[in-house]
């Protein structure tokens, strides 16, 4: 895992950018202390437009079918 300075971290972004898209993980520091990881996303997330289309598509092959969400939240409370 590479360390860099949060400065050059600021003057470099696109270089380093490029290198966690070729696998490296690099630690952003600042006094010599990380504050934050660049990485590249973990396999198998999906977008916010991929989960809400994939949530979409599960409504409709399970309909609610005259059930209220008041209905489902106050069944949830009871469990």
């Amino acid at each position: 895992m590479k360390r860099v300075g949060a400065y050059e971290a600021k003057t470099n972004l696109g270089r380093l950018l490029d290198e966690v898209a070729a696998g490296e993980t690099i630690t952003i520091t600042k006094h010599g202390v990380a504050i934050a990881v660049l990485s590249a996303p973990a396999p198998g997330r999906e977008s916010a437009a991929g989960a809400a289309t994939a949530l979409r598509a599960f409504r409709r092959e399970h309909p609610l079918e005259g059930v209220t969400v008041r209905e489902l939240i106050e069944d949830g409370r009871r469990r």
